[in-house]
């Protein structure tokens, strides 16, 4: 691997681990290119071509991630779910989130409450983790099947 490419792969993970540590403040593809001095449409094309997916769709896995856990917990409306992980669409974290669970945040959220009471969350986290870069395939249970 020549130099370049260690430096280009250095930087798309400097912008992941930002996306990780900061999903839920207002964070676009021009702030992070920002953050690691490139161009918006370089910095898609590398971080794809390293993770497989668009720096925006990592980073609404990441917060669909949060709020799986958030919804769980039972407390906070789908709403105030919404706004905490840092999206500012409603009707775009719905669909995001039914796309990548195969269930709305309402359904899922009725669903935590009786049917991961007692799992330990690390192993609610690993059985309920979002699909990446893909819809859920027709051949994976639903998790509303399990109801």
């Amino acid at each position: 691997m020549t130099d370049a490419r260690l430096r280009e792969l250095v930087l798309m993970r400097r912008v992941r681990d930002r996306i990780d540590r900061d999903y839920a403040q207002p964070l676009d593809v021009e702030a992070l290119a920002r953050y690691v001095h490139v161009s918006a449409g370089h910095l898609s094309r590398q971080f794809k071509a390293a993770f497989g997916e668009s720096p925006y769709s990592y980073l609404m896995t990441r917060r669909i991630e949060r709020a799986m856990t958030l919804l769980r917990r039972g407390d906070l409306s789908v709403t105030d779910v919404c706004f905490a992980v840092g999206c500012s669409s409603l009707g775009t974290f719905t669909t995001r989130f039914t796309e990548l669970v195969g269930i709305s945040p309402g359904a899922y959220r009725k669903l935590g409450a009786d049917e991961w009471r007692g799992l330990p969350g690390c192993v609610t986290k690993q059985v309920t983790r979002p699909v990446r870069n893909r819809e859920v395939p027709g051949d994976r249970p639903s998790l509303a099947s399990s109801a």
